[in-house]
Formats: C-alpha cells, structure tokens, sequence
C-alpha cells in the first residue's frame, strides 16, 4: 500500500530531530514508500467547497542539520491525499480550531491523525476531566474564592493555563504563599480562560511519566525527570529521559481511558501520569516517540502507520 500522505506541522527546519515525534512518523512514513508532502498550517485556503494549501514534496533523513528536502511549491487540493498528518504544536487557541474545522470538511474520505473534530473536542486538560477518579484534586477555574478555598483543602498547588503546552507557565504555590496575588493578577491579565489548579504531587521530583497509546493501547513509555528543583519535567525545559515500565496503576489507568480514545478516533494519544495520577491526555502533538526508542522501547511510528494503513485498507 502506497499512500499519499501530507503532513501539517510547524516550520520543518525549526525542528529539533532529535526528539520530534512528527519526524519520526515521517521517517517511518518514507522507509514503507509512502509519498510525503509538506505545508504549514497557516496556508491553508477555503475555497468554495474545496480545501486547498500550497505543499512540497518532502524528503527527510536522521541528520541534524541537514534533515529535509522541499521540492517545488503546488497548489493542492487536499481531497487528493490519502492521510493528512495533524501536527502542528499548541498553543490550542483560535487559529489551531480554525484548522481543524477547516480539515474536518475532508472527512472521511481522507483519514486524519488524529481526527480534527476530537482534537477540538479534546483539548488535553480538559478530556482528562472526564476521569476525575484516576487523577490527583483538580480545580479549573478563574474564580479568586473557589482557588483559595481549594489551597486550603489541599495544601500546596499547581496552577497552569488551561491550553498551555510544553511547560510554559506553570507555577507551584503553596497554602500560605506571599506571591499568590501577583500570581493570581498575571494570570487574570495574561488568560481570558480558567486556569487548572491541581494538587502538588512532590513525586514529580521523582518523574513524570509519558505513556503512548496507539489506538487505545499502551505501547511506550519514558520517564521525564525534572532538573534541579524545577518542577516541569518537560524535556524542552530540561527534563531527563529515562527508561521505565508501566506499573499495574499506569495498566489500569490505560486500560480505563483507551477504549474512549480509541472511539473517538485519537491514534496517537500521550498521557502523563505522576505518582500514579493522570494529570494531562494530549493529543494535539504529542511526542515520546523518539525518545522511547532512543531507550531501547518499541519503534512506535511504525505502530501508529500500521493501525493507519489498516484504516485505509477498511475505508
């Protein structure tokens, strides 16, 4: 099977190969001879009834700095794709729905990872509200009292905007903090939505782990290790990448939310689990892939391509 696959992300040479889970998905792509073409998001045209943006061939190869080749520019009409590759980084604002409204209108007869409309409907911290009792306390709000009152249950907290990504902005604040209300008036001018504020769990210091779900299952995981006393894990704030197993907890809490995913056409799904707590679904760009491999973990774009080319063998 030979697909035509079009993939919609951030500026290609922007990327860093290393740890960039949408390059692996197109190295696996062009290692099975699928062909690849390439746009970013904000050249994307609606015309009428038909959905086009101007695209390039793309080649890729494992080495830095010399990881792509864009051939000739061409108006596409994106019905002619066979599987369109959603992404594109967070921030989840307006212009990130805009594109998944827009992709949706080529559905079903192109297959999308994952499906616009249940990225829309599925913005990370707020899907993983559905499962309150596999998480740690979590409030969303912008309400000055319910905040206070939930410190005080709770001692300290994290507080995060709610279609934040990649670590920015994420703040621990204890029950008795004297930079609460400078806090609290950045975030009142900075975000117009709620905020998450949920229970400090000091087992981060130990790791927080990303587990991949490929169509429902646990395949993968790492461990990501805050450096020095910085409670962000993420590995573009330092984090360190370890090897590790699921534990029965992290099995169970798989097991609980995979069939959901898995409904809701979310393919490539990362989860966050910290002290056995699940504290975030994302699934706009996930990543983890390279890094599971790296230690020594399944080839797990090549997992997601299976379950991709068996869908289109379906449609």
């Amino acid at each position: 099977m030979k697909l035509k696959v079009v993939v919609q992300m951030d500026p290609i040479e922007r990327i860093k190969i290393a740890g960039d889970s949408t390059f692996a998905l197109l190295l696996e792509a062009q290692a099975r001879g699928h062909g690849l073409e390439y746009y970013t998001p904000d050249r994307l045209s609606l015309d009428g009834a038909r959905l086009f943006a101007p695209v390039h061939s793309l080649t890729v190869r494992d080495e830095p700095g010399d990881h792509f080749e864009l051939g000739d520019s061409r108006r596409m009409d994106l019905s002619e794709a066979d599987v369109i590759l959603l992404r594109q980084d967070p921030p989840f604002d307006l212009a990130y729905i805009a594109t998944t409204h827009l992709l949706e209108r080529l559905q079903p007869a192109v297959t999308i990872v994952n499906d616009p409309r249940a990225v829309r409907d599925a913005p990370e911290k707020m899907l993983v509200m559905d499962f309150p009792q596999l998480m740690p306390p979590t409030l969303i709000s912008r309400d000055r009292d319910e905040i206070e009152a939930f410190r005080q249950r709770h001692g300290a907290v994290v507080m995060k905007p709610l279609f934040g990504a990649g670590g920015v902005s994420v703040f621990k604040v204890d029950r008795r903090d004297a930079n609460f209300g400078s806090l609290f008036d950045l975030f009142s001018s900075a975000y117009r939505e709620p905020w998450v504020i949920q229970k400090f769990l000091p087992a981060v210091a130990a790791g927080d782990k990303r587990i991949v779900l490929v169509d429902g299952e646990p395949l993968g995981a790492v461990n990501r290790v805050p450096v020095g006393d910085d409670i962000r894990s993420n590995m573009v704030r330092g984090g360190t990448a370890r090897e590790t197993e699921l534990t029965q907890r992290e099995r169970e809490i798989s097991a609980t939310i995979g069939p959901e995913l898995k409904r809701r056409g979310l393919i490539f799904v990362g989860i966050d689990v910290i002290d056995g707590y699940l504290t975030e679904i994302n699934v706009t760009s996930p990543t983890g892939l390279r890094a599971i491999q790296r230690l020594g973990g399944a080839n797990l774009a090549a997992a997601i391509w299976d379950v991709i080319e068996a869908k289109r063998r379906v449609d």
